[in-house]
């Protein structure tokens, strides 16, 4: 097997570093032991861009929020849905991420942050839901390996009832707000129905030939 290649180290806010690592053509961000995103295995983080556009019919140029970026698989999925009239802003709180984007990892991101539909904003997405009032028809969140702040620990006010009071706050009426997991949470589900949301909990396969594990996407709508 070729050996993994350490390529950059990124440092996150109030938690532990990411590593960028390269095998082969692969690339894996890695925190701690755990393997937070692949090139490998970007079906689901696809599908939480392609599906939540999919519940935005009838919303004309809508606004998007997109926290963080990743390897940008659900931003550029977006980007394929959306017309000209669309904007999407993309909350991202590590540097390095993208730094990797525009560096290494330039071939993959395929220019997609310098969309003019796109718009950067280096910081705390929960910052930049706290600062909206009706202003977009979606979020998605994708910052962590579900509801919980594996990546620093503040991130646990995303998805506690006060967080996501703000992120329904946020969101037009009809508005979507869409949470990736690696895995179910029962608790959290409730959680979403208790602070006023109508739930759709779907499983998405993470690899996008519809194979391995099994990962989980809530659609969470304001009514």
């Amino acid at each position: 097997m070729t050996p993994r290649e350490l390529i950059g180290i990124a440092e996150v806010p109030g938690g532990p570093p990411l590593r960028l690592f390269r095998r082969g053509a692969d690339f894996m961000i890695v925190l701690d032991r755990n393997e937070l995103m692949s090139t490998r295995m970007s079906g689901s983080e696809v599908a939480l861009g392609t599906m939540t556009c999919d519940r935005l019919a009838g919303h004309p140029a809508p606004r998007l929020l997109i926290g963080g970026y990743g390897m940008g698989f659900t931003l550029r999925a977006v980007l394929d849905r959306l017309g000209p009239d669309a904007g999407i802003t993309v909350a991202e709180l590590v540097p390095g991420i993208i730094e990797w984007a525009r560096g290494p990892m330039a071939d993959l991101t395929a220019g997609c942050l310098d969309d003019p539909r796109v718009t950067l904003e280096m910081g705390d997405v929960g910052e930049a839901i706290r600062r909206a009032a009706g202003s977009y028809d979606a979020i998605m969140l994708d910052v962590d390996n579900g509801p919980d702040g594996l990546t620093r620990p503040a991130n646990d006010g995303i998805y506690s009832i006060r967080g996501l009071a703000a992120a329904r706050h946020a969101l037009k009426p009809g508005g979507v707000l869409a949470v990736w997991s690696a895995a179910p949470d029962p608790v959290f589900a409730r959680r979403l129905s208790q602070a006023g949301f109508g739930v759709d909990e779907v499983r998405v396969r993470a690899r996008d030939n519809g194979k391995g594990a099994t990962h989980i996407i809530w659609f969470a709508r304001r009514s």
